[in-house]
């Protein structure tokens, strides 16, 4: 074959390989795909058969949850804290963007809020726009596969425990047999047993710098927070996970907490509006859509 024949075919799998390369990422990050469409209904049902109350009606009247919001400045950042007080920890609910589970799937926190009549919300993990690490939501399994044997998962259990595991530990149908109410795959654990479980090490390989954090945790039994973290502005800072660990032991007093999406991501909502300042690049201040929200009602 001469190399005039050779060079077009050579072009061909060049332009293949850069096609098939360029769907990928658009696979990966852009195009939108919903597996399962999440009513009101089917959740309530699905909330009803994982040991949840039937309606949204129903928990309002049997399950007392009060709601204390806070601002703390610490280490030139401010933070939002919301101090959750619920009688049953099936008071702390999880909604998906557009009630689609699914990729790349997403919305503003504000809004995923108050299509399902939030009180207050912080966002989730995004498991949206990652193809593996255990999705549990409201008792019900939607994924189970594992992002590594070394991924840090927050499992909160219908009793209230909560419980940081690995995913090689344990799979994500044995995690719901025991009684998993929601599973939180973004990572990692900042506080077990009431210890930082984060060292700066892993801070730097895992984030490299201060930025708006948002976080999740346990005080005592019937007491949680939701906490969120501006950053990348003059007026705060932003955190590592290592300050958000101290803080969340120093301040707050807790025994478990775990690391949820942050950057762009963090954003806290409270009776209909957003309280923190959400920035990508701290040029603007705007919420970035999201695939899954943290509630109460």
């Amino acid at each position: 074959m001469t190399k005039q024949k050779r060079f077009p075919i050579f072009a061909c799998y060049v332009v293949l390989a850069a096609a098939l390369s360029t769907y990928v990422v658009l696979d990966t990050f852009v195009i939108q795909k919903s597996f399962a469409v999440v009513s009101p209904k089917a959740e309530s049902m699905a909330a009803q058969e994982a040991g949840g109350l039937s309606t949204k009606a129903e928990q309002n009247t049997s399950q007392n949850t009060d709601v204390e919001l806070k601002t703390y400045t610490y280490n030139n950042t401010t933070i939002y804290v919301a101090d959750v007080y619920a009688s049953d920890a099936t008071s702390l609910l999880s909604a998906f963007a557009n009630n689609s589970y699914g990729r790349n799937v997403s919305a503003a926190t504000s809004d995923i809020a108050s299509s399902n009549e939030a009180l207050l919300a912080i966002n989730g993990d995004c498991y949206g726009m990652r193809n593996e690490g255990y999705v549990v939501r409201n008792g019900v399994l939607y994924r189970s596969e594992s992002a590594g044997s070394d991924q840090e998962d927050l499992v909160i259990y219908k009793d209230g425990t909560f419980e940081i595991i690995r995913e090689g530990d344990v799979s994500a149908q044995e995690l719901v047999d025991a009684g998993a109410w929601q599973v939180l795959s973004f990572g990692p654990g900042l506080v077990q047993d009431g210890m930082v479980t984060v060292s700066e090490g892993e801070e730097v390989g895992r984030a490299k710098a201060s930025n708006p954090r948002t976080a999740i945790g346990k005080v005592a039994d019937g007491h949680y927070v939701f906490v969120v973290s501006d950053g990348r502005t003059d007026e705060s800072e932003g955190l590592s996970l290592s300050n958000l660990a101290t803080f969340m032991t120093s301040e707050l007093g807790v025994e478990c907490a775990y690391n949820l999406d942050g950057g762009g991501s963090s954003t806290m909502v409270f009776e209909g509006n957003v309280v923190n300042k959400p920035t990508t690049n701290g040029n603007s201040i705007k919420e970035r859509e999201v695939t899954d929200i943290v509630y109460v009602i």
